[in-house]
């Protein structure tokens, strides 16, 4: 059993008001049963990519030592349909256009209903189509897309982009420049389009532009999970492998109220869970990230004088979380 907890510390909260009085006694006992024994911190090449995107990805088989992690591919042979075609998964979003800067909007904040993203995925697909690709509606936000014109483009995935400038996250490679020109078409086509204008009048944010993550081929080695696609790249793996996203949304967004509450929350059930396994079978593996960090807890026999030093030194759960932020 493999929890993997993304965002358990993140740089957006971090204080001592974010530490003071929070008190998770179910993660505190498993870290005084478990050994720290990876630490994962990417270098510029994977940081396109979360770290506990890349420790899914790890459990796996693939290589995390890539600009591609095939999130769509791995959900269509999830369906039964492999394909050794490139794929990619296509959000709907929402760009806030600056004097200096173009920022990502969370697109679950648009509150897309399916109608309104049919419709534009719609008025989209003969442009598509016209590039080769290949789109098919999948949920209001996740449309999947396949074609030649993916092979080979490194794309950063959802989170890293969302409350961020755009343009430091767009592919720069050769392989990126139609997609480019499409992402200027298409914002084109839509700027009048008619689900924009009813949009506008409710005074909700228009869809203005679309974005591409989880790109690539499946590798032929590699595990395909079980447990059907559950939305955002990796919401469960092949099991035991669990990640939760309990904490995902008041991290992005800062709100350190929420995000207390969440990881209360989350102690006392997936945390629990994972402590009495390990009670119970000796085995489990925890894994706590930050945005740019991974620390992996697993069972491990310790010498007699390390048992004796966790013993009187039972780890701090507000020392773990922040040194994903601070090492």
């Amino acid at each position: 059993m493999h929890l993997i907890i993304p965002y358990a510390a993140s740089h957006a909260l971090n204080g001592p008001e974010i530490w003071a009085g929070l008190q998770l006694p179910n993660l505190q006992a498993l870290l005084s049963l478990l050994q720290r024994q990876q630490v994962l911190q990417g270098p510029e090449a994977t940081a396109l990519h979360l770290p506990h995107e890349r420790l899914q990805a790890q459990a796996l088989g693939w290589a995390i030592d890539t600009a591609a992690l095939p999130w769509a591919a791995w959900h269509l042979a999830g369906q039964g349909q492999a394909s050794a075609e490139p794929q990619a998964w296509m959000t709907p979003c929402h760009w806030q256009i600056g004097m200096d800067q173009v920022v990502m909007a969370d697109p679950e904040h648009l509150h897309l209903s399916d109608d309104e993203s049919q419709q534009l995925l719609l008025a989209m697909q003969p442009f598509l189509q016209e590039d080769g690709l290949q789109v098919t509606w999948h949920s209001a936000l996740l449309w999947h897309a396949q074609g030649p014109l993916l092979a080979d483009v490194p794309t950063a995935s959802l989170d890293r982009v969302i409350g961020q400038n755009v343009k430091d996250w767009m592919p720069d490679h050769p392989a990126a420049r139609p997609l480019q020109r499409l992402q200027s078409e298409m914002q084109m086509l839509l700027y009048n389009h008619p689900v924009n204008d009813a949009r506008e009048a409710r005074r909700q944010h228009t869809v203005n532009a679309f974005w591409l993550h989880g790109a690539g081929t499946l590798p032929v080695s590699g595990t395909v999970a079980a447990q059907p696609f559950a939305g955002a790249p990796g919401s469960a793996i092949s099991a035991p492998v669990t990640v939760s996203t309990a904490l995902r949304s008041a991290a992005l967004h800062g709100n350190a109220q929420a995000w207390q509450q969440a990881w209360l929350q989350l102690d006392a059930t997936a945390v629990a869970d994972l402590l009495q396994h390990v009670k119970a079978t000796g085995q489990g593996t925890l894994s706590l990230c930050s945005e740019d960090a991974a620390h992996t807890y697993t069972v491990a026999p310790a010498a007699w004088h390390h048992r004796i030093t966790r013993l009187f030194n039972k780890p701090s759960p507000a020392a773990a979380l922040q040194a994903l932020i601070t090492n």
